[in-house]
């Protein structure tokens, strides 16, 4: 096996670049042997003298290639980069902004109490006779802030008034030694994330100072906020977070499986200071080493863009990640087409070789052999999905409406498109388009009837028959069709929905007001929201007589 990673470091050329390198060399010396043995048998110099001009021809063009397709990738590759990291700059600002939200209520009452009249007379004079009005008006600012508790203390710590739960007091109910307490007695606002396994989320504590008449410190507010609606409300979050720590412990994520666990490697001081608060200390870290801002980086053998905010001004932080395996697909994609394109040239040497023998004979021949191919393919195949194509969907439909009119069976039609599918063509390229019609032709064929005829109808809408069906068969049909095309994975833009319009046959319908009445039920499906079943009925004076499917 070849070592691409050794060869690399030694020659300076990209993997991507050697693995094109070798797949062309490997194809050309094919070629040329094939060519060589050619030349001995025919024994002619103007041949002998063509095919050597195609060499060089061949040659040169397959190296365009390689070096085009080598630096096209490069390209696209940069462009999704870009994407990525973009999109990760939007990610974690949003969960930045909305732990903002959370703590801003806290942040805010804590200035408003820190304020009241009421609170900097017992802070500042120990007046206590309207010790239960502050009291309520501490329970009231609790409440309305979503804390869980809040204190009121002078410059020492000492507790004056307290309202709510608290889940661990300082050592002696002092809260002198917290450096939130500190930063307010220096008259700023003070704040800080708390973590402990013992509980159920982070807390976040905001504190404030209370100034007496003269404009000095007199006293400290606090109040203290969980963070659970926080982690409640990222638990669906589709990337991989974590809210660590100053030390790089994850107090919250939606991984649980890393929860209390450190993300990158941690010191072997910090192991013994923190190993009664790591859930499994020996177990390796997620990230090979401390994210500073942002960075591309291998995590369990893929590369992944991982990014880090500061938290609320604090020294905890948020950590995002996110994966990337489409960029080394498309990568892949040159190398991929290069080993294709020399492929396709030796097959275009071997037909001007076959020109020289017999150039009329066989040029017809092999003309007549694609055409029959192609002839026989279109008749009744989509080249793209391998589903019936229009053709022969329409002799199908023919048949099985004079059939349903002689015989009276049921006989039903479920037009269907995928929902927003310009959106993917736009974002994701008309190739990713169509593996996703491929992957939808799949998943159709796999939930319908042996005997249902199921047909690409145009672009992204199919068409399916369902004989022996009527109209409330059809529904539950097409309804379970909608729900497991909406729960399928596919490939890049991970899911989509699609939008399918019902109708059962009814006297005197041709095939063409057949199709009608199911394209128009799509229509409604589109009207009404998309993702959904529309049936539509006959009626002869209005197209009218909608029923849905919800």
């Amino acid at each position: 096996m070849i070592n691409y990673a050794a060869f690399t470091r030694v020659t300076g050329l990209p993997v991507q670049l050697v693995r094109g390198i070798l797949a062309c060399w490997i194809s050309f010396s094919i070629w040329a042997i094939w060519g060589q043995q050619l030349v001995l048998e025919m024994s002619s110099t103007r041949y002998t003298r063509l095919l050597r001009r195609q060499f060089v021809w061949t040659l040169a063009l397959l190296a365009a290639i390689l070096v085009t397709g080598w630096a096209l990738t490069e390209f696209l590759g940069g462009i999704y980069k870009d994407n990525v990291e973009q999109e990760a700059r939007g990610d974690i600002e949003l969960l930045v902004n909305h732990l903002a939200r959370e703590t801003a209520t806290v942040e805010s009452m804590v200035k408003v109490l820190a304020g009241s009249p009421s609170v900097s007379s017992l802070v500042a004079r120990g007046d206590t006779q309207d010790l239960d009005g502050v009291k309520s008006f501490l329970d009231r600012a609790v409440d309305a802030s979503g804390a869980r508790a809040g204190f009121i203390l002078n410059r020492n710590g000492a507790v004056l008034a307290s309202s709510g739960y608290r889940s661990a007091e300082p050592p002696g109910g002092n809260f002198r030694d917290l450096a939130y307490f500190r930063k307010a007695l220096a008259g700023e606002a003070g704040d800080r994330f708390v973590s402990d396994a013992r509980n159920d989320s982070p807390i976040y504590f905001a504190s404030y100072p209370v100034h007496n008449d003269k404009g000095a410190v007199a006293g400290v507010v606090v109040l203290e906020k969980s963070l659970a609606v926080f982690e409640a409300d990222l638990s669906e979050f589709n990337r991989p977070y974590f809210f660590v720590d100053p030390n790089g412990i994850v107090a919250l994520t939606n991984r649980p499986q890393m929860l209390y666990r450190a993300l990158w490697p941690l010191s072997a001081e910090q192991k013994a200071v923190l190993h009664g608060r790591l859930e499994k200390p020996n177990d390796r870290p997620l990230l090979p080493e401390e994210i500073v801002d942002s960075t591309w980086i291998s995590v369990d053998g893929q590369r992944d863009f991982v990014r880090r905010r500061d938290a609320n001004r604090s020294d905890w932080s948020l950590v995002i990640l996110l994966p990337t395996r489409e960029v080394y697909a498309s990568r892949a994609l040159g190398i991929v087409t290069t080993l294709l394109v020399a492929i396709m040239s030796l097959i275009y040497m071997f037909g001007k070789e076959r020109s020289a023998h017999d150039r009329v004979q066989m040029e017809r021949q092999l003309q007549l052999q694609v055409l029959a191919q192609n002839l026989r393919s279109q008749a009744t195949t989509d080249a793209l999905t391998g589903l019936h194509n229009r053709f022969k969907f329409d002799q199908s439909l023919a048949a099985e409406v004079a059939s349903a009119a002689r015989y009276r069976t049921p006989l039903s039609l479920a037009l269907f498109d995928v929902d927003f599918f310009k959106e993917v063509n736009d974002t994701h390229g008309h190739n990713v388009g169509d593996k996703v019609l491929v992957q939808l032709a799949a998943v159709v064929a796999g939930k319908s009837r042996t005997t249902d005829v199921i047909a690409r109808w145009g672009g992204e809408e199919f068409m399916m028959m369902l004989p022996g069906s009527n109209a409330d068969m059809a529904l539950q049909a097409a309804e379970k069709l909608r729900a497991a095309i909406a729960l399928a994975t596919f490939e890049v833009p991970g899911t989509i929905t699609c939008s399918f319009g019902v109708t059962e046959y009814a006297d005197g319908d041709t095939p063409e007001s057949f199709v009608a009445r199911a394209d128009r039920a799509l229509y409604q499906a589109k009207l009404k929201g998309r993702d959904r079943v529309e049936l539509a009925v006959k009626d002869d004076l209005a197209q009218t007589g909608f029923a849905s499917v919800a």
